[in-house]
C-alpha cells in the first residue's frame, strides 16, 4: 500500500494544478486519472482542441472574407476535415505530453485507473488501495441534456461529439446559446453549415451585460447564425442519421419542429461525482449536486478537499487552478487565497467576447451608483487596419470613489485585453490609473485606456 501526502482525484486544469504546486511545497504526491490522456476535459474534449478548430476555421473565415481587399490573392482554400480534425489532434497530444513531462520533473505518480474513496485516507484505484493523508477531488463536470433527449455522440451530440463529427453538416440546430453552443456553433457555420440556435431563455450568454448580449447576438447573425430565443426544446428524435428538434415559443406556446443532420446539445454542465462514494463516508452535498466546502476548501469530512466544477462557482478551467494552487497551499500550512470578484470569463467566438466583475444589471439590482466609460473598437487604428473593429471596450467604476467594479469588452483579442483590467481590480485601482497609464501605440489595448478616459473627462479618439 504506497502512502503519500497528497492524492489527487482527476488531472483536469484543477486536479494536475494542484497536483504541481503540492509537489512544489514538499509534499509527496499522487494524481489519479482513468483517461489514457492528463489534462482532463479541457485538454481532451473541451478548451483546447474548440479552440484549435475556432481558430483554423477563423482563419478559413479571414481567407474568404478579408484576404482580397488586402491584396492577397488567388483560390480560396479547401477544407480537408480529416487533415483539420488532425491538426486539432495534434495540439491535445502536445499539450497532455507537457502535463506528462511536468509530472516527472516534479516527481508526481500517476496513478492510472479510475478512483474512489472507501474511507477518509484512503484511495482506491483499480484493485490498489493508497494512503493519503488529505485527498483532493477534482473530477470537473459533465454535459448535461434536457428530459427527451438521447445522446448518441453521432447526431445528436455534446461537445465531446461536435469536435469528432465524421463530416460536416449541412444543417446544426444547436440547443443552448451559452458559451460552448455559440463557439461551437460558430465553428460550423464558418465551414459552410447553416447553424440555428435554440435557446429557452430571451437573450444569449445568460448573465452577461445586456448592452454585450444584443451586439454580440446581431454579430454573430450577421455571421449567418439563426437565433430563436425564448423557445423550450420539447424532444428530438433521430431516424436514417437526421435528427427532428421539437419545440414550443414560450410567448404563445405554439410548436414548431426544425430537421437537422447533427443537433449539438449545449445546455450547459453538471459536477462528475459519480462512484467516488461521497455519499456513503458523509461528504455534505449541495441541491444542484455539488460537493459542500468551507472558506477554504475543505468538505465536512477531516483531509478530505474539493475543487473546480465539483464545487459552487463558475464552471472554469482557471478557476479551477486558482482554487488547485490554494488548496494545495492551505495543507502545507499557508494561505490559499482565491478572489472570486477577479475572475474573467471569455468567448473565443469573432469578436471575442470578455469580463470581469458587475454588470450594470448587477449594480443597478443592488442600488450601487455607478458611471460608465465606453469606447468603440471603431475608433482604435490597429482595429481597422486589421479588419476587426466591431464592438467596443466597456469600463465600470464606481460613482464616486472612480473605483472600477467590473469590465466588459467585445472585440478583437478581448480575452487577452480583459487581464489589464482583471489586475487593476486586483490592485484596487481606480479607472483614473489606467487611463493614467501609457500604452503602446497602435495596439488594441489602446482602447482600454480610451474607456478608461471616458469614465472621466472623455475619450480622445471618439
Amino acid at each position: 500500500m504506497a502512502s503519500y501526502d497528497v492524492i489527487v482525484i482527476g488531472s483536469g486544469p484543477g486536479g494536475y494544478v494542484a497536483a504541481i504546486r503540492c509537489a512544489q511545497l514538499g509534499l509527496k504526491t499522487a494524481c489519479v486519472e482513468g483517461r489514457d490522456t492528463l489534462g482532463g476535459t479541457c485538454l481532451n474534449v473541451g478548451c483546447i482542441p474548440s479552440k484549435a478548430m475556432l481558430h483554423a476555421t477563423h482563419m478559413l473565415h479571414e481567407a474568404e472574407h478579408n484576404f482580397a481587399a488586402m491584396g492577397l490573392t488567388g483560390d480560396t482554400p479547401k477544407v480537408d476535415w480529416a487533415k483539420m480534425l488532425s491538426y486539432k489532434q495534434d495540439t491535445i497530444d502536445t499539450n497532455t505530453k507537457g502535463i506528462e513531462f511536468l509530472f516527472k520533473k516534479n516527481k508526481i505518480d500517476w496513478l492510472k485507473g479510475w478512483g474512489s474513496i472507501p474511507e477518509a485516507g484512503k484511495v482506491k484505484v483499480g484493485d490498489d488501495l493508497h494512503e493519503a493523508k488529505n485527498i483532493i477531488v477534482a473530477t470537473g463536470s459533465q454535459s448535461s441534456s434536457l428530459p427527451g433527449i438521447e445522446i448518441d455522440e453521432k447526431t445528436v451530440v455534446t461537445s465531446t461529439g461536435a469536435l469528432e463529427l465524421g463530416k460536416i453538416p449541412k444543417k446544426m440546430v444547436v440547443i443552448g446559446a451559452g458559451v460552448i453552443g455559440l463557439e461551437l456553433g460558430s465553428v460550423y457555420s464558418r465551414l459552410g453549415a447553416e447553424v440555428q440556435v435554440i435557446e429557452f431563455l430571451d437573450t444569449i450568454t445568460p448573465g452577461m451585460d445586456g448592452e454585450v448580449q444584443k451586439t454580440f447576438q446581431k454579430l454573430l447573425t450577421k455571421q449567418g447564425l439563426k437565433f430563436t430565443l425564448g423557445a423550450a426544446v420539447q424532444a428530438v428524435t433521430t431516424s436514417d442519421g437526421k435528427a427532428t428538434v421539437t419545440y414550443k415559443l414560450r410567448k404563445d406556446d405554439s410548436e414548431h419542429t426544425v430537421e437537422a443532420d447533427t443537433v449539438l446539445v449545449a445546455t450547459g454542465r453538471k459536477p462528475y461525482v459519480d462512484g467516488l462514494g461521497l455519499e456513503a463516508l458523509g461528504v455534505e452535498m449541495t441541491d444542484r449536486g455539488q460537493i459542500k466546502t468551507n472558506g477554504h476548501w475543505a468538505t465536512n469530512v477531516k483531509g478530505i478537499y474539493a475543487i473546480g466544477d465539483a464545487i459552487t462557482g463558475p464552471m472554469l478551467a482557471h478557476k479551477a487552478e486558482d482554487e488547485g494552487m490554494a488548496t494545495a497551499e492551505v495543507i502545507a500550512g499557508k494561505a490559499g487565497h482565491v478572489n472570486y470578484g477577479v475572475i474573467p470569463g471569455v468567448i473565443y467566438t469573432h469578436p471575442e467576447v470578455a469580463s470581469v466583475g458587475k454588470t450594470e444589471e448587477e449594480l443597478k439590482t443592488a442600488g450601487h451608483a455607478y458611471k460608465v466609460g465606453k469606447f468603440s473598437f471603431m475608433g482604435n487604428g490597429r482595429a481597422k487596419a486589421n479588419f476587426a473593429a466591431d464592438g467596443f471596450v466597456k469600463i465600470i467604476a464606481d460613482k464616486e470613489t472612480d473605483r472600477i467594479l467590473g469590465a466588459h469588452i467585445i472585440g478583437p483579442m478581448a480575452g487577452d485585453l480583459i487581464h489589464e483590467l482583471c489586475v487593476a481590480m486586483e490592485f484596487g485601482a481606480a479607472a483614473q490609473d489606467v487611463a493614467l497609464t501609457c500604452h503602446a501605440h497602435p495596439t488594441y489595448s489602446e482602447a482600454v485606456r480610451e474607456a478608461a478616459l471616458a469614465c472621466g473627462d472623455g475619450a480622445i479618439h471618439m
